[in-house]
């Protein structure tokens, strides 16, 4: 079934049409493949970026709510011809959304890889992004709410998580998990070991 990509707040995409616009903004993007391009290149496919909250993601273990979210910017992938060579994200600022920066490395393709298999899923979506900065980790987002507002919302159990490659350890890339399968993962691995205890031992 199709996903629903949220529409992107116009400024942040007139910022990334701009940049793209820029000779300036390409040629000293750290991106070899946009730099090298000739042709035309659009912005697709934007994609809200939330950022998974550490210490609310603790508060799971104890039985506590599920964990906050908060929203960091959006992130477009950058079509040239047939292929996506690049992504664009943008940013809040005091003056609203503006251009970030250009990046170009394997979370383009996985991206698109996980879009592309999200759409066979049987079960329509809205798509967004859930980074975990603890463990290095970037997941495909898909909640169940299509019609919610893409700057806001929690996960909720039935929403599926779909972790990008490179995928940390343990954790398989591309494999749909539901949020109350995959959350307890992650919030053991942000869990601090116990110290053993420092009594002295009975006589």
């Amino acid at each position: 079934m199709p996903l629903h990509v949220p529409p992107a707040p116009a400024p942040a995409l007139r910022s990334v049409l701009a940049a793209l616009g820029s000779p300036t903004a390409v040629h000293e993007a750290h991106t070899p493949a946009l730099r090298a391009l000739q042709g035309p290149m659009t912005a697709e496919l934007p994609l809200p970026v939330h950022v998974l909250d550490r210490l609310q993601l603790s508060n799971l273990a104890a039985g506590g709510r599920p964990p906050r979210t908060r929203l960091t910017g959006w992130r477009f992938l950058i079509r040239s011809g047939d292929r996506f060579v690049a992504a664009a994200d943008t940013r809040l600022t005091p003056d609203g959304w503006a251009f970030s920066h250009f990046f170009e490395g394997p979370y383009v393709a996985a991206t698109e890889r996980a879009l592309h298999q999200a759409e066979s899923l049987g079960k329509s979506y809205q798509p967004r992004l859930l980074s975990v900065p603890e463990l290095y980790m970037l997941t495909l987002w898909l909640h169940g709410a299509v019609g919610a507002d893409a700057a806001s919302g929690l996960p909720a159990g039935e929403d599926l998580l779909v972790p990008l490659a490179p995928a940390p350890p343990g954790i398989a890339a591309y494999r749909p998990h539901l949020v109350s399968e995959l959350l307890p993962v992650l919030t053991h691995r942000l869990t601090p070991a116990t110290p053993p205890s420092l009594a002295a031992p009975a006589a």
